[in-house]
């Protein structure tokens, strides 16, 4: 693999593996993507639950992970010292900043009030026009299902618009989101896709 890689997906996941057993193996299909695409995984730096497992998959399929964590993370020794980089940082404010700079694109799998914090931060910073960086829902197992009802909810209740929807796409299939992803980066031409 080049030095610089092809694209850079941000990665919000849970620090647990979750009760069903999907969830993991879209961790690890998500991150044997990556790696087999020649891309590099920017996530929280953890080594437990679907962070390790997406992190562990990246690696193993050949593509960079650059984990960002915090240090009280680091004393707790939840980081994950596998990592092509591991970035420690004073606070999680920076931990999210950085995050963000480092990557392209940002991809939700399931996860706990973490996941949901950092995947509605970076959506609202796009419709703020703080970036145009894709954001992507990956709803393995129909986990997601009573969050977009909610969603649809706001839009109903007029505190929300289908424009704002329209800045997240959602998908149950890592194979369609990943490159969905990848080419709004502009980063593959939509008949390139595949070599990716």
């Amino acid at each position: 693999m080049s030095t610089t890689p092809n694209f850079s997906l941000c990665v919000y996941c849970g620090s647990r593996p979750g009760t069903n057993p999907a969830f993991t193996k879209a961790a690890i299909q998500v991150g044997k993507w990556i790696g087999e695409h020649g891309g590099q995984l920017v996530y929280g730096g953890g080594c437990n639950g679907l962070m390790g497992t997406v992190a562990q998959a990246t690696l193993d399929a050949g593509g960079r992970v650059v984990g960002i964590i915090p240090k009280a993370l680091v004393e707790k020794e939840w980081a994950n010292h596998s990592c092509t980089e591991l970035i420690v940082v004073d606070t999680m404010h920076e931990r999210k900043r950085l995050m963000a700079e480092h990557s392209d694109a940002f991809l939700a799998l399931p996860g706990g009030i973490g996941t949901f914090e950092e995947f509605f931060e970076v959506w609202t910073w796009r419709q703020l026009g703080y970036h145009d960086k894709p954001v992507g829902l990956l709803n393995i197992a129909g986990y997601y299902d009573s969050l977009m009802g909610f969603l649809q909810s706001g839009v109903e209740q007029q505190f929300m618009s289908e424009w704002q929807m329209g800045l997240m796409q959602m998908d149950n299939d890592a194979k369609r989101l990943l490159p969905a992803l990848v080419q709004g980066a502009g980063l593959a031409p939509e008949d390139h896709l595949d070599a990716v």
